[in-house]
């Protein structure tokens, strides 16, 4: 009998534990930013980034999104030699900021660029979501800045900012994981 009861509660265990895996596996699906690609090209005196972020915003984000509340995300790139160690400076250390609104008058999405209000609007969330991740002719840094026959790396991250949310949502979006969004950070190489 107690060799039952405690095979029952090993099974129960472990059912219980792939219980809670699966869901967090869910969680972590149900919103999720990547970065899926970073090429950078030579133009001028410039090298210039072109970057696809692919965001996934959470049910809560997107339900947020569709009453009104602007969703702001932030891009930190930073361009580093490839050999540096942590604490040496970055030769770029810069953040981009661009903010997704609903426009409830006109029924149309608008991606803004901060600070200075560069807009675009989509008839569709979705339309607006994709145009969100396509980053384009990013300045990066003055070619004078790479030393010939050294290897240079872009670190790149983009997050949902929780700080950009109206005041009544930020206690609940630091609280529940549907609000941290991130894409972590990844590292691509820099071509020149």
């Amino acid at each position: 009998m107690r060799g039952l009861s405690s095979t029952g509660g090993t099974r129960r265990g472990r059912h219980t534990l792939g219980w809670i895996l699966l869901l967090l596996a869910w969680a972590a699906l149900a919103g999720a930013f990547s970065v899926t690609s970073v090429v950078t090209r030579p133009e001028g005196n410039l090298y210039l980034m072109d970057a696809r972020i692919a965001y996934r915003f959470s049910e809560a984000a997107l339900e947020a999104l569709d009453n009104g509340v602007p969703l702001t995300v932030d891009v930190h790139l930073q361009v580093r030699q490839k050999s540096a160690w942590m604490w040496e400076e970055s030769l770029v250390d810069r953040h981009l900021r661009y903010s997704i609104r609903y426009q409830p008058l006109s029924e149309r999405y608008q991606v803004v660029e901060l600070p200075d209000g560069a807009k675009k609007s989509f008839v569709s969330r979705d339309a607006a979501i994709v145009a969100l991740g396509e980053l384009d002719g990013v300045p990066l840094l003055g070619r004078d800045r790479i030393k010939p026959g050294q290897s240079y790396e872009i670190e790149l991250r983009a997050a949902l900012d929780i700080e950009a949310l109206p005041l009544p949502l930020r206690p609940m979006a630091y609280l529940k994981p549907s609000w941290k969004l991130s894409s972590g950070w990844t590292e691509w190489a820099l071509q020149h």
